[in-house]
Parts: C-alpha cells; sequence; structure tokens
C-alpha cells in the first residue's frame, strides 16, 4: 500500500490540511514547514492518488485540448506554450488532433466530457456552435483557440484576423505590389477574418477588388501546400497576372512559392509571396518566407492562465475575449530595393 497523506501528516506531527496546503504551495503556511512537508514527501517517495483526489474534490486536474492537427507547427507551438505554463501547476495536459474533421472532434469532445476535464480548449473545425452547446450542457468550461464563432459568447484567445489580413496586404502594397492575390480556405473564422482584412487594404489603397485574384479551397481536409499550389497555378493564369499573393498561412504559402519557381518566375522580383503563422521552418526554404507571426507561444501562455483562473474560480466567468498583437516579420519573399519597385 502507498503512502498516504495522513502517514507523513503522523510522521511530522502537523494536520493532514497543512501537508495538503504545502503541497499546493499555500501561502498561509510557514515556509519551514512547508519544507519539512516537501522533504519528507521526497523522503517517502509519495505519489498523490489522483482518483481519490477527483472523488474528494470533483475536479481531475486534467485539461484537454483538442486542435486540427499535428502536423503543422502553429498548433504545436501553441501546445508547447500551454504546457509550459501548465508545467508545476498540478494539472495535465491531454492533447487529441481532429484531423481537421469534424465528426473526429466532436468525438474527441465526447470522450474529453466523459472523462469529465476540468476545462476543454478547443480549434474548431466545426461551422456551427451546436457542439458547444453540447460542451455547455455538461457543465464543462471552455476556451476557444485561435478560432471563433459569431453568436457564440465564449471565451477566446487568438488574434484579430481581420488586422491580420489587412497587415499582410498592406506590406505587399508597401513594397510596390499592385495586383494583389489572395489564396483562402473553408468559412472558418481565421480565414474569413483574413479575406475580409484583405478586401480592406485593396480598397484602402485605392485597388478595386478583383475577385478573380481570390481563390479559396471549400474543404478543411483539403488545406496545405498541394491545394496553394494549384490555387497559384490558376492565378498565374491570369492576364496579367498578380504581382503579389497573400496566403492564408505559411503551409500555403510554402505551395504558392513552389508554383512561382516552378513557372520560371522570381521571388519576389515577378512575384511576392507573404504568409501567416510565422512558423519554424520559414527562415530556412530557398526563398525565405514573409510571414505575420500570431505569437503562438504568448497565445498558449495566455490561454493555459485563463484556464487555470477559470477553474480555480469554481464558478462561471464573464467570457473574456483575449487578442495577441500580430507582428510582421519580412524576409526576403517581399523584400527587394527600392529601385526595383513595380508601376
Amino acid at each position: 500500500m502507498g503512502v498516504t497523506l495522513k502517514d507523513i501528516a503522523r510522521d511530522l506531527g502537523v494536520s493532514v490540511i497543512t501537508v495538503s496546503k504545502a503541497l499546493r504551495d499555500h501561502s498561509d503556511i510557514s515556509e519551514q514547514t512547508k519544507a519539512r512537508v516537501l522533504r519528507r514527501v521526497q523522503e517517502l517517495n509519495y505519489r498523490p492518488n489522483l482518483a481519490a483526489r477527483a472523488l474528494v474534490t470533483g475536479r481531475t486536474n486534467m485539461i484537454g485540448f483538442v486542435i486540427p492537427d499535428l502536423i503543422h507547427s502553429f498548433f504545436s507551438e501553441v501546445v508547447r506554450g500551454v504546457a509550459l505554463t501548465l508545467r508545476n501547476s498540478g494539472y495535465t495536459l491531454v492533447v487529441t488532433s481532429s484531423e481537421q474533421d469534424p465528426k473526429i472532434e466532436r468525438l474527441a469532445v465526447e470522450q474529453f466530457i466523459t472523462r469529465r476535464v476540468d476545462m476543454l480548449l478547443i480549434a474548431s473545425t466545426h461551422w456551427t456552435v451546436e457542439l458547444f452547446r453540447r460542451i455547455e450542457e455538461a457543465g464543462i468550461p471552455y476556451i476557444l483557440i485561435d478560432r471563433s464563432f459569431v453568436g457564440l459568447a465564449a471565451h477566446f484567445v487568438g488574434v484579430n484576423d481581420e488586422e491580420v489580413g489587412a497587415l499582410a496586404t498592406q506590406h505587399l502594397f508597401d513594397t510596390g505590389c499592385r495586383r494583389i492575390a489572395h489564396i483562402g480556405g473553408p468559412a472558418l473564422s481565421p480565414l474569413l477574418g483574413r479575406l475580409e482584412g484583405y478586401k480592406r487594404a485593396i480598397l484602402k489603397n485605392g485597388i478595386a477588388f478583383n475577385s478573380d485574384f481570390v481563390v479559396s479551397t471549400d474543404r478543411p481536409e483539403e488545406m496545405g501546400d498541394e491545394a496553394a499550389y494549384k490555387a497559384t497555378q490558376t492565378l498565374l493564369g491570369q492576364n496579367p497576372r498578380p504581382d503579389g499573393i497573400f496566403c492564408y498561412n505559411d503551409l500555403a504559402a510554402y505551395g504558392a512559392m513552389n508554383a512561382v519557381l516552378d513557372a520560371g518566375l522570381q521571388i519576389p522580383e515577378d512575384v511576392s509571396v507573404i504568409g501567416c503563422g510565422n512558423i519554424l521552418y520559414n527562415k530556412f526554404l530557398r526563398v525565405p518566407l514573409t510571414s505575420v507571426d500570431q505569437q503562438t507561444g504568448v497565445i498558449g501562455q495566455r490561454a493555459a492562465k485563463l484556464a487555470l483562473q477559470i477553474i480555480e474560480a469554481g464558478q462561471p466567468m464573464v467570457p473574456k475575449p483575449i487578442f495577441v498583437e500580430p507582428r510582421l516579420v519580412v524576409r526576403s519573399s517581399t523584400h527587394r530595393p527600392k529601385s526595383a519597385a513595380r508601376s
């Protein structure tokens, strides 16, 4: 039989409550007592009985996180930010992927509900709020990551995607581009926001909106470099062709750049390309990619801090949106001498 809190308390001549507070780094016991408890815990190799604790506290000390995929480093960096912040908090982070499939996402959420996680973090692939009503009925708090829903009052951590789209498009204009295209994707909130930001920047600079310069994929599973490669081929077939392309994320930008280079054109001399996400590999490409940095690590950190705040409150909190400021990271895919400005 394992060592219990009662065993430690009896050995030290203190109460079980005192031992529990020491383990939780509570502020109302002395540093000396805390040190005695922690030393004895280490000596006895104490491991808490989490199942028993859950029965008493009503908490599992588990936080579930559903992300769209495990390949895109954007989400892995967000997860890393969450994990680093939760370290030493006493909470275990459990991550699963929906593979961009709403059915798999629903199944993952149901499994987390069954396990009675204390909090759910979700970067959703759904288009409706039905799934979140189910989570609310189960009494589990949740935070939307990166993707939000119109009409759903919920905690959210991410960027203002319209600002992302405007920032990227304005940068292309400032570098001399005048025929700016956009490669978009399905009707998910980040992509819709970036499209609106693109349109806003186009109109702001006196450029007529050209629907032929916007190419989007309709299905989440078709998102990625291959679809963007084909979209770019379509754009390059226009007459005149675009001289700048804003891609909804960096993976799409990879496909766009390959299509431009395979067409015998130069980046950025003939076509500038900008992505979004600023993922780790951008600076190592044949042509290092300019991107809008969404500060993925910060998104993860702030989501984790908000999650702990909500859990510790022990009661519903007014939904709180947290927006992280996007930043432009300029590299060779758009950077060129002013003397090369296009007419």
